[in-house]
């Protein structure tokens, strides 16, 4: 088969290295990619936004299948331009990927279909939301309805942080058009983590469970980020969670989209919050999480290309993907200021001395090539991914690798795996 992967992240990065392995995969192409993924794939300079030029590609290099990374343009409808033209597409419709492109829509579904989440009220006015959550108290959850890039979303600890989330948001202008509908929710306590499934609009094969790091800093302190790290499999994502997340979030949900008339076909990426009540939904992502596709691809055993595909032609209730039981860890290094003003076009060197370490696999996000250099160009720039006995041995295995790649412009945590070690 004639692959195209859209994207240019680490997700992309391990998609890339996990498809090229694929024996049903005789051409990979990615667009745009990065200098990592050009190790995998032949990298077209085509923007992930650029629907004409991604259709004029498929049809140029026959291509026969397309799978599609990041959640811009799964909202943007990428999926349905693919499938009207006839080429094949992993990834949900624009009408389905709404559970990620409005947290209110999210929301709402899971209020008429009894998909355990936090209580909620949405706002388009910054009065009204700044009124109620004076009534309500803090802590409290000031969420961007549309996509912010993971960066949308203020956990406030007292009102005052709450009120300025909704200025920031509303007022300020700070996620765009992604911020001119708040949603308001309760704050719930307990331990995050995340599931994933395969899903063919009416059947879903559950992947396995991770938990991600979305703090800036050490003890999870500072601003949200995209994620500065995760690990596979969560602890705290016991069969027993598992099976209920199943049976209460992920099932109730695939059966709602269908009966709403938007059939789910992709990943779903449920975040949760496992709280004494059991596992809550906290948001929905409709793509492989980033880092979390890291470590998942590192432990996945099976061939995920049939998988891919078995979800877009609606028959996934014949898989079953198999998994390494060691556990998978990775570090996010991004550039010095992220998530805030960060400067582009340094040096990385010691990438090959990383890579040299034994169960260590180095992914690429926001790099490029410029000749013998690599530099770079984003704000989370590696992932830094080993996999060990434990989760304490990935984690040091993982911080031997960072310690070996001498980028004096880029920081990571150094905690990354920390509950499951404290366990």
């Amino acid at each position: 088969m004639r692959i195209l992967l859209i994207g240019s992240g680490g997700r992309e990065h391990a998609l890339a290295w996990t498809l090229a392995a694929s024996p049903l995969c005789d051409a990979l192409y990615c667009a745009p990619g990065n200098a990592g993924i050009a190790e995998e794939a032949t990298c077209v300079p085509i923007a992930v936004d650029d629907i004409a030029g991604l259709l004029k590609f498929c049809q140029d290099e026959r291509i026969d299948f397309v799978v599609v990374g990041p959640e811009g343009p799964l909202v943007a409808g990428l999926v349905d331009k693919l499938e009207a033209a006839g080429i094949a597409a992993f990834g949900p419709t624009a009408a389905a990927a709404m559970l990620e492109g409005s947290k209110g829509f999210m929301k709402d579904l899971c209020a008429k279909y009894g998909i355990p989440t936090a209580a909620y009220r949405r706002f388009t006015e910054a009065e009204a939301a700044k009124r109620y959550i004076r009534e309500r108290g803090a802590p409290i959850v000031v969420k961007a309805d549309g996509l912010a890039a993971g960066k949308g979303v203020t956990v406030a600890r007292n009102v005052e942080e709450a009120l300025a989330a909704v200025d920031a948001a509303m007022v300020e202008g700070a996620f765009g058009v992604a911020g001119q509908e708040l949603v308001v929710e309760e704050f719930m306590t307990g331990e995050e983590a995340s599931c994933f499934a395969l899903v063919d609009g009416k059947d879903f094969v559950m992947l396995a469970s991770a938990q991600d790091h979305k703090a800036v800093g050490d003890g999870d302190t500072g601003p949200n980020t995209g994620g500065m790290g995760a690990y596979s499999p969560a602890p705290v994502v016991t069969p027993l969670i598992e099976k209920v997340v199943a049976a209460r979030i992920v099932g109730p949900t695939v059966e709602a989209m269908a009966a709403e008339g938007r059939p789910y076909k992709g990943v779903l990426y449920a975040g949760l919050m496992i709280t004494p009540d059991g596992p809550k939904l906290v948001e929905y992502n409709v793509r492989f999480g980033d880092p979390e596709c890291q470590v998942l691809m590192m432990r996945l055993k099976s061939d995920l290309l049939p998988a891919l595909i078995g979800a877009r032609d609606g028959v996934l209730k014949h898989f079953d993907l198999r998994w390494y039981d060691e556990p998978a860890l990775t570090v996010v290094m991004a550039a010095k200021g992220y998530p805030g003003e960060y400067k582009k076009g340094t040096e990385i060197r010691g990438l090959d001395r990383a890579a040299e370490l034994p169960d260590v696999k180095v992914f690429h996000a926001g790099t490029k090539r410029e000749g013998d250099r690599v530099l770079a160009v984003g704000g989370r720039v590696l992932n830094v991914t080993a996999t060990g006995k434990t989760v304490a041995l990935a984690q040091a295995r993982a911080y031997e690798a960072v310690d070996r790649i001498d980028w004096p412009d880029g920081f990571c945590r150094r905690d990354i795996g920390w509950r499951a070690i404290k366990r």
